[in-house]
């Protein structure tokens, strides 16, 4: 069984570039390292004037290879130093979901 996780994000336009920059730097190359993690993407749109989405995705090997990322509860996000300066609107949670195709 694949596991795929998603969490999203709000942030200003006009921060969108830097703030993909440091999720990379921070939560897709720790996924990336992390022992059973398949692959990991940022995905992105405008929403309004001043705002866009920002998305994480990552596939699992399994919720055990979650937990070596994410902690013992792995239905909560996990956060970097410098979110609070980007984030205009955060899921505390994230999903999964069981990949099947």
């Amino acid at each position: 069984m694949r596991i795929v996780r998603t969490w999203r994000g709000v942030v200003r336009s006009q921060d969108l570039e830097a703030y993909v920059e440091y999720v990379r730097e921070t939560g897709i190359d720790e996924y990336r390292t992390t022992a059973g993690n398949l692959g990991a993407w940022i995905l992105t749109r405008s929403l309004d004037e001043g705002r866009s989405e920002i998305v994480t995705v990552s596939l699992w090997v399994s919720l055990e290879a979650i937990r070596a990322f994410a902690g013992d509860d792995v239905g909560r996000a996990v956060f970097y130093p410098e979110d609070d300066r980007f984030l205009l609107e955060r899921d505390r949670t994230v999903s999964h979901y069981e990949l099947a195709g």
